[in-house]
């Protein structure tokens, strides 16, 4: 072995002496990792009742049954800047990836430089170069000029998957991104739904009030008729005139309550105020199947926001063994090629060519306090991501709980209160009919009046609760996301293809010391999913498709999602699929849904 060989070899094992030193002096000093309190056990039925199916399966179109609204809800999923702004957060998450996968790969720089430099005759070094000619003969000049063209290597090799794990954990906050967008979703058209029902509870209160005027101006008029005949007095017939100018005046109220209501959905659907669309049916008579709750376990999987939360575990579970691989060694390589002279003439020729390698070996040994501190703040975002994660599994189950007993109480209730209106209409006429024939006092005539339309009040109130209650059902179960049962989406309103699909993540492995991530594995099992899944959407350029004519409210542009998928099949009327099923369901508006071909 001669004296190079012997030297490379002593350069070798002295590297790896140093790097197994650095490793242990850098990682015997990694502080101890909180771990997280385990939350309750998810239930196994909601309150004693389970179903084999959940409605949160059943799409939009056989949910509602109304193509009003489902047209208003479409035009909603595409113009709505809320939903714009999440898709927006979607395309940044997918950009962190791509300057995560970057990060990792060597980065090569290339660059030009001049300048010039003079060195004092009385120090060694310009005495020197006093002496110096250059291989071509003659003197340097005097200042020194510089040129020099360079490409420049830096590369951090990813000894402790620092690198990799950033990449996994962007990865984890695009689906994350995905997630919280597709919530969104459900929101959105839940809201859009009971906004929709409560400006049909305005209607009927208008209608009602309507009715209410007329039989009072009646009785005003017999009032009238009755004192001037002698049989009654200027008592009667102001008290009438009260109560008439009382419910004009609220005439008005509600008049202004539509208005707000039309541009709260006006709102939602993303365009200025302008009358809103509705359906001509009864809405007292309105209601719904039986929902079906399936079992908590499907909420797992039905829940966007639960998805989400599990997202940002995992996101949060990699920060940690990033943070972690800061207390060790890290390794960088370093080097670069180029030409270097005083002279451009002499820039290319082969004498001016430069290199220079080097690797570099550097670990934190005294004074970590800034290491530690992002260790440990990484930790408690992680226990904030998994308590936010039981949270959320909480709030979920607590939602379907308080929606579907509200559902059937209400439901109850309206029932109780539509005999009490029958009652109460029923005195109404028995009152008017003995006050004309002067056989009641007016007195008995407004009581009666008056108390027939706070029932009717109560009942509008209590029936719109019960419907927004059952919408409110339908999206705490995960209802919403599906448009059609067929297995048409909103994957993406703009037709972006997703980078990741949400079952491409796996969940990353902890740190030794970490706690274990919550996990959906100790839930019962899930019944079997129902057949058809969810369609990816189509990579097809929105501006491309052309303009459907002789629609009344065509959104900006056509959803290539409904363009080029087949519409929803058209269910067997021996067997209904519809959820909301009025008594009476007289034709709809004519207005022609875009998601229809």
């Amino acid at each position: 072995m001669n004296f190079k060989q012997r030297a490379s070899l002593q350069c070798i094992v002295a590297g790896a002496v140093a790097c197994v030193l650095l490793s242990a002096f850098s990682g015997c000093s990694i502080p101890k990792l909180c771990c997280a309190q385990k939350g309750a056990p998810l239930p196994y039925e909601f309150n004693g009742e389970t179903t084999s199916e959940s409605s949160a399966q059943i799409g939009i179109e056989e949910f509602f049954d109304d193509r009003v609204l489902t047209q208003l809800m479409a035009q909603g999923l595409v113009a709505n800047q809320e939903l714009k702004i999440r898709n927006q957060e979607i395309r940044m998450a997918s950009n962190e990836i791509m300057a995560r996968r970057g990060a990792i790969l060597p980065f090569v720089t290339v660059g030009a430089r001049g300048g010039m430099e003079r060195t004092s005759k009385f120090t060694p070094l310009g005495a020197a170069e006093e002496q110096l000619t250059y291989p071509v003969g003659g003197k340097f000049p005097d200042p020194l000029p510089n040129v020099g063209l360079t490409a420049n290597l830096f590369w951090r090799i990813d000894i402790w998957r620092e690198l990799r794990n950033a990449r996994d954990a962007a990865m984890q906050r695009y689906v994350e991104a995905v997630e919280v967008r597709n919530y969104f979703v459900t929101q959105l058209v839940a809201e859009i739904a009971t906004s929709y029902y409560e400006l049909a509870a305005l209607d009927k209160r208008l209608q009602y009030l309507n009715q209410t005027i007329a039989i009072q101006k009646q009785s005003l008029d017999v009032a009238q008729a009755q004192k001037d005949a002698g049989r009654g007095t200027e008592l009667g017939v102001q008290r009438f005139l009260a109560e008439v100018r009382k419910n004009e005046s609220q005439l008005l109220i509600v008049k202004q309550e539509i208005i707000e209501t039309e541009n709260k959905i006006n709102f939602l659907l993303g365009r200025y105020p302008q009358p809103v669309p509705r359906t001509e049916w009864d809405f007292i008579v309105l209601d719904s199947q039986v929902l079906e709750v399936g079992v908590p376990a499907q909420l797992l999987a039905n829940r966007r926001d639960i998805r989400a939360a599990e997202r940002e575990v995992g996101a949060s579970g990699l920060d940690v063994l990033v943070a972690r691989a800061r207390f060790f060694p890290r390794f960088d390589i370093t080097a670069g090629v180029g030409y270097e002279a005083f002279n451009p003439r002499y820039l290319f020729d082969p004498g001016a060519f430069i290199a220079n390698a080097a690797g570099e070996l550097v670990a934190p040994l005294i004074n970590k306090s800034a290491i530690k501190a992002d260790y440990l703040n990484a930790n408690a975002r992680q226990l904030q991501a998994i308590y936010d994660y039981q949270r959320t599994v909480l709030n979920a189950y607590t939602e379907v709980i308080n929606a579907i007993t509200k559902v059937e109480n209400y439901r109850r209730s309206v029932q109780i209160k539509q005999g009490q209106v029958a009652a109460l209409e029923q005195s109404v006429n028995v009152a008017t009919d003995l006050f004309q024939n002067a056989r009641a006092e007016y007195v008995d005539v407004l009581f009666s009046q008056r108390d027939l339309l706070e029932a009717r009040t109560d009942l509008i109130e209590t029936k719109q609760q019960q419907l927004a209650a059952i919408v409110k059902a339908y999206q705490a179960l995960g209802g919403g996301y599906l448009w059609s049962s067929t297995g048409m989406t909103w994957l993406d309103v703009y037709c972006e293809p997703l980078l990741i699909q949400p079952d491409e993540v796996i969940m990353p492995p902890m740190p030794e010391d970490a706690l274990e991530l919550p996990s959906p594995d100790d839930a019962p099992p899930m019944p079997p999913a129902p057949a058809g899944q969810p369609m990816a959407p189509p990579a097809v350029d929105p501006m491309e498709l052309s303009q459907p004519g002789d629609v009344s409210l065509q959104p900006a542009y056509a959803d290539p999602i409904w363009a080029n998928n087949p519409g929803p099949i058209v269910p067997n009327p021996h067997q209904p699929v519809s959820y909301f099923q009025p008594a009476a369901y007289p034709a709809p508006v004519v207005i022609e849904n875009p998601l229809r071909p």
